[in-house]
């Protein structure tokens, strides 16, 4: 028999455990530039079709090579690959089969290969030299061991919103997202963090 106070536990327990954030189920965070939101499962930008474009913007100049950065939290075999739509997300596609490489007009970088265990990764990126005010980054996880391929169960997505602008400083810099260097990024980091964040209290009390 279970008992009222045992019972009120486990019932806060399931209500603590729905309120975790997104990003503790997730298999890749993208860092820099900072995602849309936390979702993924979905494509191409992680939430569906009618996926909105967000509110965190990052800014670039035409041309600028940049620096993408991403977490790999659940490790599964595989690679990534990195595209670019000057004009919301539509141009963004599925690879037909794992391992077969993407339209070069819209695919910057392709089959960046997976790296053992839970991995940071940097890919420079040569943005196009265009000029756009509602441009998409898109990360890609393709993972080769959720067979078969193409089971809506092997691709993971995360998509950063752009604008290109020549007003934009050489030396521009896109909102950061959390990660383990202790980057930061705007929204509620939800009740894990807080949890994280007293337990560092406590212990330098």
């Amino acid at each position: 028999m279970v008992s009222g106070r045992t019972g009120a536990r486990r019932v806060g327990l399931a209500l603590g455990l729905a309120g975790l954030p997104a990003t503790a189920l997730a298999h890749i965070t993208l860092l820099e530039p900072a995602p849309r939101h936390d979702q993924q499962k979905l494509g191409p930008c992680g939430a569906g079709t009618d996926d909105a474009r967000g509110e965190v913007v990052s800014t670039f100049r035409p041309g600028q090579t940049i620096t993408v950065r991403w977490q790999e939290t659940v490790p599964h075999p595989g690679y990534f690959r990195i595209s670019f739509d000057d004009e919301g997300q539509d141009a963004f596609v599925d690879p037909p089969e794992a391992g077969q490489s993407g339209d070069p007009a819209v695919v910057l970088v392709d089959l960046v290969a997976d790296k053992d265990g839970r991995q940071t990764y940097e890919q420079a990126v040569t943005l196009p030299d265009v000029r756009c005010d509602r441009c998409t980054l898109q990360l890609v996880q393709v993972m080769t061991d959720k067979a078969p391929y193409g089971d809506g169960n092997d691709l993971y997505y995360q998509c950063a919103d752009l604008v290109l602008s020549d007003d934009a400083p050489e030396t521009s810099e896109s909102p950061a997202a959390d990660d383990a260097s202790g980057g930061c990024r705007t929204g509620s980091a939800g009740p894990l963090a807080l949890v994280l964040v007293l337990g560092r209290r406590r212990r330098r009390a």
